[in-house]
């Protein structure tokens, strides 16, 4: 079963005590600072859980697999998440995941 955003922000709710409407508050915060920070050109990283950055990927020729034919593809900007090491563990399972509150 999927996490959804409305589950996720039922589950923090729950676990920590708050209102799910100061939850929500929080994550959409959360949101806002990761997307300006990373549009910008720097980093986010919530050392052991996840890293968000930019990648500027060049441009370069590619070539079309149905006939063969030489492409151009423009320079781009994509997003790279990557998970931190103590996140890693946990589902690895060489670290046991915090217990919930329900």
């Amino acid at each position: 079963m999927a996490l959804n955003k409305t589950d996720l922000i039922s589950a923090v709710a729950a676990h920590t005590g708050e209102t799910a409407k100061t939850v929500a508050t929080v994550l959409a915060g959360l949101e806002d600072v990761v997307y300006a920070t990373v549009a910008g050109g720097e980093k986010v990283a919530i050392t052991g859980f996840v890293s968000f950055d930019r990648v500027e990927r060049k441009a370069r020729t590619a070539r079309n697999p149905q006939t063969g034919e030489a492409i151009q593809v423009k320079a781009s900007k994509a997003p790279r998440v990557a998970a931190g090491a103590a996140f890693k563990k946990v589902v690895k399972g060489e670290v046991k995941a915090p217990k919930l509150n329900k």
